[in-house]
């Protein structure tokens, strides 16, 4: 047991019917139907690997996409047959999360079997939407139909999903009020390295906030400038954007279409407030890229046209960012600053990697965009710990109790509750 938490090493998983939450969530390639990179994928594999070969008949639950944002919302079919690859024996899928097929296949595993359950989002009680607004207990998720459902089926629990440790959704801390529960190889690995990171990091710790999901990364920004965990907030992407538009800058009409037609503009009174308490600890983008005729142009923030859609920082602002992480001691990073997978709205993101490579500050990577941009720019090697968490990462460094922490220490003390 660590941090008062079962481990593997705590339970018995042999011909035991084991409930895995793990997060596999990956950029996906709708048109072709695959997947854009498989890194949260591999990183799950020993946990996987290990409770197979123990003899467990293993149920994989995961998502796949925000349904906040609606991007990469996508079934995890593509996901069995990676996970397959990497195993070396097969994953079967079910396109069902706790209907009577799901429910059927699981009783039908045998010893060392592994089952994948289609997007647990597809249940209306593991959308944000869901966990924001109702609040549930973990008692009364408990009583959740994904729950109802599933845990009587199930022997044991275990969480292998750190990345998804600050969400508060059945799947993740409702099993625990019903079964025994432990965390996996990876969940013990990234609590573990973090904790002791994280315990006096050195400054200045610079924070490098972008992205696509700033909902997060609006909520962490408020809970690390309070607390004092960042000496400075980078923000590009669209969290740089909301916040110019907070302070009544121009950043194109576009631009502001864009962040309405994704639903962000009801984060502007929060920007607002943000920007009264932490102004001097804030930096905001002074220029900005955006597309003419299919090709880079740069303008200051003052001259954006009328109707722009700005993509990227400029490369004044991406400068001035790589000086302040140069001289930084601690550097965490959640999302890129632009638009990084096209050629010509990349140099933002690549200028910020660049200096995140070569700076001798202890770096710190969370979140799948970021993996994906440290990988693109080569800069694997040079990243001090690359954590499969960014959300989690983040609300973890703020000294919070995650809700998934919360959850398995309640689970690592219990006996299974239910019956068949």
């Amino acid at each position: 047991m660590r941090f008062g938490i079962n481990t593997l090493d705590d339970i018995d998983a042999g011909n035991k019917t084991v409930l895995c939450r793990i997060d596999i969530n990956q950029p996906v390639d709708k048109a072709a139907g695959v997947l854009k990179d498989t890194t949260r994928i591999e990183a799950c594999i020993p946990t996987l690997k290990e409770l197979s070969e123990k003899g467990a008949k293993l149920v994989l639950l995961a998502h796949q996409g925000s349904d906040i944002e609606y991007k990469n919302f996508w079934t995890t079919e593509p996901h069995s047959k990676v996970l397959s690859s990497l195993l070396g024996k097969e994953v079967r899928f079910i396109d069902d999360v706790c209907g009577p097929a799901a429910r059927d296949a699981i009783k039908a595993l045998k010893s060392g079997e592994i089952l994948l359950l289609d997007n647990v989002r597809f249940v209306s009680e593991e959308q944000t939407l869901f966990e924001t607004k109702l609040l549930l207990s973990h008692e009364e998720q408990a009583k959740t139909l994904l729950v109802r459902k599933l845990a009587p089926l199930a022997d044991l629990y275990v969480c292998d999903a750190f990345a998804a440790s600050h969400r508060d959704q059945p799947s993740l801390c409702g099993f625990e009020q019903l079964l025994p529960s432990a965390m996996g190889r990876l969940f013990e690995e990234e609590f573990c390295v973090i904790s002791g990171i994280m315990e006096k990091p050195e400054r200045p710790c610079v924070f490098v906030l972008g992205g696509a999901k700033i909902s997060d990364a609006f909520l962490m920004m408020n809970t690390v400038l309070k607390g004092g965990a960042a000496d400075k907030v980078l923000s590009g992407g669209l969290v740089g954007e909301l916040l110019l538009w907070a302070d009544g800058k121009n950043i194109g009409e576009g631009t502001k279409a864009f962040i309405k037609k994704e639903g962000y503009d009801n984060l502007l009174d929060t920007a607002k407030g943000l920007l009264s308490a932490y102004r001097d600890r804030i930096a905001m983008p002074g220029d900005f890229a955006l597309l003419e005729d299919g090709q880079r142009a740069e303008y200051p923030l003052e001259n954006i046209p009328p109707d722009a859609v700005v993509l990227d920082i400029g490369c004044e602002t991406a400068a001035l960012y790589q000086n302040i992480i140069r001289e930084a001691k601690t550097v965490f990073v959640n999302g890129p600053v632009g638009v990084f997978e096209d050629e010509a709205t990349e140099r933002g993101t690549k200028m910020v990697w660049d200096a995140l490579g070569d700076t001798a500050a202890y770096t710190v990577i969370g979140g799948g965009d970021s993996i994906t941009a440290t990988k693109k720019y080569g800069k694997t090697k040079d990243i001090n710990y690359i954590c499969t968490g960014g959300g989690a990462l983040i609300r973890f460094l703020t000294g919070e109790e995650l809700p998934v922490v919360k959850a398995l220490r309640h689970g690592s003390k219990i006996t299974r509750k239910i019956e068949a």
